[in-house]
């Protein structure tokens, strides 16, 4: 009995790794790709002294590649990996919901894993969301021209 269970338990780990392998001609967000982001996000930052942190998601919203500036309050680490996950769960750029919120429609903000300010984007790869990019630490809008600079790079 204790070696079919060992058998069973095997079987279902090897199941669970093969869930986590990449399907072959699947699109993914792989480290060079998130690094290459993350650079160009981080230069834009650095261009006008902006101290922020940058958070690269992957498709299944787990952090690929992290950089918090010196400087940078440490607030805004949870700040920009909550716009990451708002702009992959919800695969559009956070500005839409600050937007909605600025016009009155606060029913949003009972919307669950959703940050609405500027700073979230969804990464996209041959028309399919593959991660995001969450930037946090200074204004909205400076947030959103940090992580449109870090996608632009892709």
């Amino acid at each position: 009995m204790k070696t079919k269970a060992t058998i069973i338990f095997a079987a279902c780990v090897w199941i669970s790794c093969m869930g986590q392998a990449q399907i072959p001609g699947t699109t993914t967000l792989d480290l060079e790709k998130a690094a290459r982001i993350a650079h160009a996000a981080h230069e834009r930052a650095m261009q006008d002294e902006w101290n922020v942190a940058i958070v690269i998601l992957d498709a299944g919203g787990h952090m690929l590649y992290f950089k918090r500036m010196d400087g940078t309050q440490l607030a805004s680490i949870d700040v920009a990996i909550e716009k990451a996950k708002t702009a992959l769960f919800y695969k559009r750029p956070t500005k839409i919901f600050q937007d909605r919120l600025a016009q009155g429609e606060a029913a949003i903000l009972s919307l669950p894993d959703m940050m609405p300010f500027e700073g979230g984007l969804p990464v996209t790869i041959d028309g399919v969301v593959v991660g995001s990019i969450g930037v946090s630490g200074v204004t909205a809008q400076q947030d959103g021209i940090i992580a449109a600079a870090g996608l632009n790079a892709l």
